[in-house]
């Protein structure tokens, strides 16, 4: 069986077909500045070079077309005809309450979708515009949808909910959804397979660290308390986003900066975090080497961003009641080698050790990185979200 993965942005088109017979990506790619000037196609061939194509996507529907023009492509396609793809797999980001598991796409999905766009704005609209966009090419195409926040779905109500008046959660469903679901679901039941141990039995922290960050705490299985809220901007530290902050702060800025909303959630989102701390960037290793150079303001905000990761392990534990195993993934936690050590230093308490000799050659692939005696398990596992959607899809169709 062959599934295509779409994972559709505002103004972005990521794509992956995954012969599922043997779980492997047969094309990847994405397509860049949908709706802008000077689009284009980044394609990964299947000799592993990397090429730029440069089309005209004025928007998502001519994306997806072009898209499936260069699977089938006689040069540089993994495919003869689009008929070899039994079905397409769509990343869907917010999905209120409505949504706990992954589904197959229909009217009656599509609309409850639609009511909880205004949860994600920037997000859920574009998703719409890739299943539409289908749908258009494609009508007889299963679609399946899988939820960034499905997976979170499982947290108690004490943990989900605000301290707010208990309308604004009836009226407008104000909680904590959490995000990266498909990645912490992915990760926390692959750790489990990596080391032998039953994912019914054990409590994972789940530590995914990118440009955007969010830890899970699961036990046995479920979801009980996960970093990001309502929005992607609540919880630890990120590239531009601020993480935890007080609410009587953003009202203060408000006017003292004379923001309006729409510039405050700006100003949180994209000024913030590591680059509007270190004044330097957002990405990491740019703040390493400012780090190593003596730059204050990058040794700070290095600081910030390690602390409240680890603030989070430890609070994760204290709501579980212990740990048995911890996982880094994504970009900064499966690479960043003096992220993982600073997160775990201070935590022996908890019986957790890191093997610093190793865990200073681990580089994005599957390892354990605490000492033989250490009580809680430390790993690293690349994340895979796609492959999880891939595999989400191919169920539900086979259904």
């Amino acid at each position: 069986m062959k599934i295509l993965v779409l994972n559709c942005g505002s103004s972005s088109i990521k794509y992956a077909l995954y012969d599922m017979d043997t779980k492997q990506v047969i094309a990847s790619g994405g397509a860049e500045r949908v709706g802008l000037d000077n689009a284009f196609v980044k394609v990964k061939l299947p000799n592993g070079e990397k090429i730029q194509v440069m089309h005209d996507i004025p928007e998502h529907t001519e994306g997806v077309k072009f898209i499936f023009s260069l699977l089938t492509d006689a040069e540089i396609g993994a495919i003869r005809s689009l008929s070899e793809i039994d079905a397409v797999g769509h990343r869907m980001v917010h999905g209120g309450e409505k949504f706990t598991e992954s589904v197959l796409i229909t009217d009656e999905v599509i609309r409850a979708f639609e009511a909880v766009s205004d949860l994600a704005p920037l997000h859920n609209p574009a998703n719409l515009k890739g299943i539409r966009a289908v749908s258009e090419l494609m009508p007889d195409m299963p679609q399946v949808g899988v939820f960034d926040t499905a997976f979170h779905q499982t947290m108690p109500d004490y943990s989900f909910m605000y301290a707010l008046p208990y309308e604004v959660y009836e009226q407008y469903g104000v909680r904590r959804y959490g995000f990266h679901g498909t990645s912490h679901r992915y990760v926390s039941a692959r750790a489990c397979e990596f080391l032998g141990l039953d994912y019914n039995k054990v409590k994972i922290i789940t530590c995914h660290i990118g440009n955007g960050g969010s830890l899970a705490a699961v036990k046995n299985g479920r979801c009980m308390d996960t970093s990001m809220g309502l929005t992607p901007l609540e919880g630890v530290m990120m590239g531009t986003r601020a993480g935890d902050v007080d609410g009587g702060a953003v009202t203060f800025l408000q006017k003292k900066l004379g923001l309006d909303a729409d510039a405050m959630s700006s100003y949180l989102n994209k000024k913030s975090g590591v680059a509007g701390v270190s004044g330097i960037g957002s990405d990491m290793r740019d703040l390493e080497k400012a780090c190593a150079e003596g730059n204050k303001r990058a040794q700070l905000a290095e600081k910030m961003y390690n602390y409240r990761i680890r603030k989070y392990i430890g609070a994760y534990a204290a709501a579980m009641g212990g740990v048995d195993v911890i996982v880094f993934t994504a970009g900064v936690g499966e690479n960043q080698t003096s992220m993982r050590e600073a997160a775990c230093d201070g935590l022996e308490f908890m019986g957790v050790k890191l093997d610093k000799e190793v865990n200073a050659k681990i580089r994005g692939k599957e390892a354990v990185i605490s000492t033989p005696d250490s009580k809680v398990k430390i790993v690293v596992i690349p994340t895979d979200e796609e492959l999880m959607i891939a595999s989400d899809t191919m169920a539900i169709v086979s259904k």
